[in-house]
């Protein structure tokens, strides 16, 4: 093993344990049999190493995501992927607050993360489940699900419900989830995400290249009206 990873196997196993969700470079250095000039040479400062612990965090939550294989129900799908959330938050909290502390959020993982639930959302959407526009639902159901996951291991002692996320859960994907058949007020909005949801895998025959942006723009107006 490299001094490389010895030193981030080190500085994520004192994270791990800390109550502080901290760790000190002298510590890191101790654990992993490397000098200072070692550290600091691999990563230039602390920062450096706790950006490189968020790269390794964002890492191994991603390995889930990517392992997870698609069922016939992108619902079920959806709610696997949510609990799946929670649990990683749950199992790796000082890892999961250092992901989300503002500190460093790689674009790539970011990107990837958001691409993983959109592509779920998009089946759901194909199947007639959804009645917003995906990219939509993607935001609602991300910022609930990482809210919910920060909630309970910064304030544990307030939300010691273990049901407390599945409430929210269903709370949420009631409002981006259609009824199977859609339900009439939500008729209309679930038509079109769907349509546009099928548009999007195969090119509408027949129509001009104008046409068919012109068909995008209308259905991605009615997939939002709601009938309020």
């Amino acid at each position: 093993m490299d001094s490389r990873t010895r030193i981030l196997e080190a500085a994520a196993d004192l994270l791990s344990r800390s109550a502080e969700a901290d760790f000190s470079t002298r510590a890191v250095c101790e654990a992993a049999g490397v000098g200072a000039p070692a550290l600091y040479r691999q990563f230039g400062d602390k920062d450096g190493l706790l950006a490189a612990v968020v790269d390794r965090g964002f890492e191994k939550y991603l390995a889930g995501k990517r392992a997870a294989k698609p069922s016939g129900d992108p619902v079920r799908d959806l709610r696997d992927g949510w609990d799946n959330h929670v649990a990683f938050a749950l199992d790796n909290p000082n890892y999961y607050r250092l992901m989300h502390s503002g500190l460093s959020t790689p674009p790539g993982a970011a990107a990837e993360a958001h691409g993983l639930l959109l592509a779920v959302l998009e089946r759901c959407a194909a199947a007639g489940r959804l009645k917003l526009p995906p990219s939509l639902a993607a935001q609602m159901v991300m910022a609930a699900n990482t809210g919910v996951a920060l909630a309970m291991i910064t304030r544990p002692e307030l939300y010691p419900d273990p049901e407390f996320p599945a409430r929210v859960r269903e709370s949420v994907l009631a409002g981006v989830l259609a009824g199977e058949p859609p339900e009439p007020a939500d008729g209309v909005a679930a038509a079109a995400t769907t349509l546009a949801a099928r548009l999007r895998e195969t090119a509408p025959a027949g129509l001009s290249e104008a046409e068919s942006t012109l068909l995008r723009e209308w259905l991605a107006r009615l997939s939002v009206h709601n009938g309020y």
